[in-house]
Parts: C-alpha cells; structure tokens; sequence
C-alpha cells in the first residue's frame, strides 16, 4: 500500500483583499484524504487553497503540512513538494509534452522524471510526448497539467477548478481517473470546484465555504441526507434537482 500523503492544517487563516476573503479558518485535512472546496464565487476557496502553498500568504494564523509550518522557509523551496493543478493549465507552448512533464523536476534539482511512466498514470500513449501543446486537445493538455503535477513525487495535490473548462464527459473520465491516482498513490488532495455534483462524486469530504469561513463540513453521505445545514442542503438540492428531472425525461 502507498505511503499516504501529508496532513494540512489551517490555523485561524485570515486573508484580506480589501474585503475579508478568507476569515479565522480553522481546519484539518486527515492524510490521504480527498477534500473538495465548494461554495459561490466570492466565497474563499481559491484563496484558502493557495495559502497552502503559499500563492496567497495569510494576514493572520497559519498553514503546517505535517506539522511544519509552511510559511516558515523560502515559497519556491516549499512548493517544489506540493503538485498544482489549475484550470488554464499552464503549459510551456514553445515546449513538448516530455519537455514539459520534466520541468518541475528540472527546477527542483531532481531527477529526470518517468515520463512514459506518468504518461501512462494519466492514460496517454508514450509518443505524445514529442507532441507540442496545440496538437492536444483540451483534455489532453489537462491530463499532462496532472502528470506535470505528479513528476516531482509530491504527495500533496492542490486542485482549482481542475476540470472546469472541459466538456462534461471528458470532465467526467479525467476526474474519476484522477480519483484512481489519488488512491493508488496515497495522495493527500484538496480540491476546490463550484460543481456539487463533482465534489460528492470524487470526494471523501467536502467543506462548503461562504462569506470567508467554513460553514458546513460532512462527508458526501453526510451531505446527502441533509445533516450538513441549510447552506450544504441549496448546494445539493441542484445536483439532485437536475437528476430528478432527466429521470423524469426518461418516463
């Protein structure tokens, strides 16, 4: 069994852009564990998320990864061990796929990664790696953003919106793959998403955030059955409203 990835802890977090984004957060993410971020736009998800490795720094409280304090050493050192995943991806245009799966490693001092080996871990064949980014598709450029994110060995997985920009069978194939990875590997992964649906599909738990602060945390089951409050109950009610009405569809 692989060894399982770090605990994340968020220590009265407080995060101002003008307004409050994120306000006294206090939380733990078990390791191993797969968390999904959910709420309305505004309502501090990506900023909690990228305090973690330190894209966003906190005004007040603090992050620890394996209780060590992430703001306590130099940013780049600290996110050469955590993988990122984002929606625009981000990939190096002027570079090939092998190119840039390795360049992470590259910048870390590490180690050439396994490219066909990662290549594989996402289910692309090995001869896309002499391919440049503009000849993949969407969610091809999503699934090397993936094996990008693993090539350094990191055991903790930030994702933002991941899957936001692809179409919704391709969303759904590349998020139940990524959810196998997570297992096999052992990852910690903390995910944020505005799709409720995702967040129950693929996660262990999921904390709903609004107006800056945790106010609902339950697994999907939990979430379900309604004993996460109102607030987690108008989020659910859309998943299962639109499944009640293609049931009904079908007659």
């Amino acid at each position: 069994m692989a060894e399982r990835g770090p605990e994340v802890r968020f220590e009265g977090v407080t995060k101002r852009f003008g307004a409050l984004a994120v306000d006294g957060v206090d939380c733990t993410i078990a390791p191993g564990s797969f968390v999904a971020l959910v709420g309305g736009s505004g309502a501090g998800k990506s900023t909690l998320l990228r305090m973690v490795n330190r894209l966003v720094e906190p005004d007040a409280g603090r992050v620890t990864i394996d209780g060590r304090d992430a703001g306590a050493g130099p940013a780049p050192v600290l996110r050469r061990r955590i993988g990122y995943v984002f929606q625009s991806i981000g990939l190096m245009p002027h570079m090939n796929v092998a190119e840039n799966i390795a360049l992470p490693p590259r910048v870390a001092g590490h180690a050439p990664p396994d490219v066909a080996g990662l290549l594989e871990m996402v289910d692309l064949p090995g001869d896309y790696a002499a391919r440049r980014p503009d000849a993949l598709s969407g969610g091809e450029r999503q699934r090397v953003g993936v094996a990008r994110a693993l090539a350094t060995g990191a055991r903790l997985m930030l994702l933002d919106e991941p899957f936001g920009a692809l179409d919704p069978v391709t969303r759904d194939a590349i998020g139940r793959r990524y959810r196998d990875l997570h297992g096999r590997l052992g990852l910690t992964s903390l995910m944020v998403t505005h799709d409720m649906a995702e967040a129950l599909l693929l996660a262990d738990r999921v904390l709903v955030m609004a107006r800056g602060r945790i106010v609902a945390d339950a697994t999907p089951a939990g979430m379900l059955s309604g004993e996460a409050g109102p607030e987690a109950d108008a989020l659910v009610a859309v998943p299962a409203r639109q499944a009640a009405a293609i049931e009904a569809l079908r007659g």
